[in-house]
């Protein structure tokens, strides 16, 4: 029973007046109880319908829902829906959660470090060389403090292993995973190109570099870098040609089917297919670079303006007062906020930038350079501006020309007779009314690269790739060469049928003798009356074939200069089933050796300052990575 009391000698309107809610109550059943005002530390539970004191220990609310339980039937239903429905929505409007407590095997498990044989600790540790290969960092990073903490926060059940067990176990598997990958991937090739260069690290050790061309069943083309090698033999000739060959043997690649080898113009280079008896492309950017040198080298006029805008700068590269002092007169004169640009000698095109960008900035450079009396003597004058905007006006267009050639995810080697053909009939076509150096350097580059392009090799071998691109196909040949390049591509298209058909045959034959165990005599058939008639109408020769393909394909309208030719082969292969295995053969090619240096920026950034220790042995599979 509840302990109830009286009220002490009070009305019942002055109760009802002075009662006050219970201070940070939260219960529903306070709705119906209160305490005197003058109850400063509310002790005394007073009901709000009779008056009556309750008792309450330590404000327990259970004896408060048992007064209304026995008293007030009426109040105790309101207070039991409104503490039903207080407890739902309270479940729902965000309350803090219920926590369980682990049970003893749970939280033993949860403190257990991975198995290393379990699939979750496999998975971490391939991530992570996965990322150390992709992102090319050194392997020494796994045990700085840093990169600890984050994998421990990520998952505190790993324990990750050493530097030891990536370089010797991780990353070599994940080497063969790719090679094997790769491998499996060209075994069947029909026809492919490759690009090579030789590079030296910052550690000053040699390294020869083979990427492979091709196109795939889907008529996308591929690159492959198949190696990075230590080559730290005597660079001659013949050297390099038994490396290649061994390089080709390594990967199963067939000899036969290398179509062609763009490489830069080292005489090294050179003799070393010329002794493995390889075709080969001169890779376009080196040549274009050649042609650059030898147009300016004796000129003294061009010298001395090069070497003033090496000096200039070279002034603001040193000093961060003059580059201040730049950008507040860029600022001033309302020009662009450009830094200059330093010039790499093995690219042709940094110097025209560079020579771009001080013609830019000249109003700038000068008021700098005026400003300090130590640095007056480098200002440029106005014969050298002139020599300056010359060089510009002749060489600027050339550049376009080296980037667009130099990609390896699209066709690039049907597009240098093209080219070719542009500079000699627009953009270094002289002018008749015009002399002076900008003329002289046009000619001069002109002269060379024609020289250079009337090589019958490598004439016919662009002039093939031009005929199987659907965009020019014979816009740039004479009739006579059209009647040549048309011979060629018939020859070879029948060479290539059969060899395939040699192929299957020798492939059908070996399949019998494996699978055949004793000999079976055949009854010979008779021949019906009809087998006379096949034998006198045979089919159209293979030539005629041919033919008819060629004149199809001469007949169809050239493709928009803009689109895809591998994409029209793939629509079109159907229609010309022999041409387009040549269109295979020949647009594989790349016109430039960036491919092999692409390679070599990427050993660059492996062996690198933190990594200058890296074994040369594996140097090879870590730009693998790459792949």
């Amino acid at each position: 029973m509840s302990e109830v009391s009286e009220p002490d000698g009070e009305t019942e309107a002055a109760v009802e007046v002075t009662l006050v809610p219970k201070r940070g109550g939260t219960s529903v059943i306070w709705n119906w109880f209160g305490f005197k005002s003058s109850d400063t530390k509310q002790t005394s539970v007073i009901c709000k319908v009779c008056r009556c004191v309750v008792t309450a220990r330590g404000g327990n609310t259970s004896n408060l829902f048992h007064h209304l339980k026995n008293t007030h039937a009426r109040e105790y239903e309101e207070a039991t829906r409104a503490k039903t429905s207080a407890s739902g929505t309270s479940s729902t409007s965000g309350a803090r959660p219920k926590t369980t407590q682990l049970s003893l095997q749970a939280s033993f498990t949860a403190a257990t470090p991975y198995d290393k044989s379990s699939k979750k600790w496999k998975d971490i540790t391939r991530a992570i060389a996965l990322y150390i290969a992709k992102d090319m960092v050194p392997i020494q990073t796994i045990e700085r403090d840093g990169f600890r903490y984050v994998v421990h926060t990520l998952d505190s059940r790993y324990e990750l292993p050493g530097r030891k067990f990536f370089s010797q176990k991780c990353l070599p598997e994940l080497y063969t995973e790719v090679r094997d990958r790769v491998m499996n991937e060209i075994r069947h090739l029909e026809a492919y190109s490759a690009t090579t260069d030789l590079w030296s690290s910052r550690t000053t050790e040699p390294y020869i570099s083979l990427t492979i061309h091709f196109i795939d069943d889907d008529w996308k083309l591929r690159s492959r870098c198949l190696q990075t090698a230590f080559f730290p033999e005597d660079h001659t000739g013949a050297i390099i040609a038994l490396g290649l060959k061994d390089a080709l043997s390594a990967w199963g690649l067939d000899e036969a089917r290398l179509v062609c080898m763009t490489t830069d113009s080292g005489a090294n280079m050179v003799r070393a297919l010329e002794i493995n008896k390889w075709t080969r492309l001169a890779c376009f950017g080196h040549r274009l670079h050649n042609a650059i040198e030898r147009s300016v080298q004796h000129d003294s006029r061009v010298a001395r303006a090069t070497g003033m805008c090496k000096k200039v700068v070279s002034t603001f590269s040193y000093s961060w007062k003059k580059k201040n002092a730049l950008t507040s007169a860029q600022r001033e004169l309302n020009l662009p906020p450009h830094k200059l640009i330093t010039e790499s000698p093995t690219r042709w095109g940094s110097r025209v930038k560079m020579m771009e960008r001080v013609l830019e900035q000249e109003k700038a450079i000068t008021q700098v350079l005026a400003a300090d009396q130590k640095s007056r003597h480098l200002l440029p004058t106005w014969q050298d501006i002139d020599v300056l905007e010359a060089i510009t006006k002749a060489l600027k267009p050339l550049q376009d020309f080296t980037d667009a050639l130099s990609g390896e995810e699209y066709v690039s080697v049907s597009y240098v007779k093209p080219v070719l053909h542009l500079l000699n009939s627009n953009i270094l076509k002289p002018e008749e009314d015009k002399a002076g150096l900008c003329e002289d350097i046009k000619k001069r580059v002109l002269d060379y690269l024609n020289e250079k392009y009337k090589d019958p090799a490598t004439d016919e071998l662009l002039s093939m790739a031009t005929f199987l691109d659907p965009r020019f196909k014979t816009t740039y040949m004479s009739p006579e060469k059209l009647e040549e390049v048309r011979s060629r591509v018939a020859t070879e298209t029948k060479a290539l049928e059969e060899k395939t058909a040699t192929d299957a045959s020798s492939t059908e034959d070996q399949s019998e003798r494996e699978t055949s165990t004793a000999p079976v005599q055949l009854k010979k058939p008779k021949h019906s009356l009809g087998s006379f008639f096949k034998k006198c109408s045979s089919a159209p020769p293979k030539q005629q074939g041919i033919d008819m393909e060629l004149d199809g394909y001469l007949l169809m309208a050239t493709a928009d200069s803009d689109s895809d030719p591998l994409e029209w082969w793939r629509l079109q292969c159907s229609h010309f089933p022999r041409i387009s295995r040549l269109a295979k053969k020949y647009l594989c090619i790349p016109a430039t050796s960036s491919p092999s240096e692409r390679a070599f920026s990427t050993g660059g950034n492996i062996v690198t300052s933190s990594r200058a220790s890296l074994k040369p042995e594996n140097v090879g599979w870590c730009s693998w990575q790459r792949t």
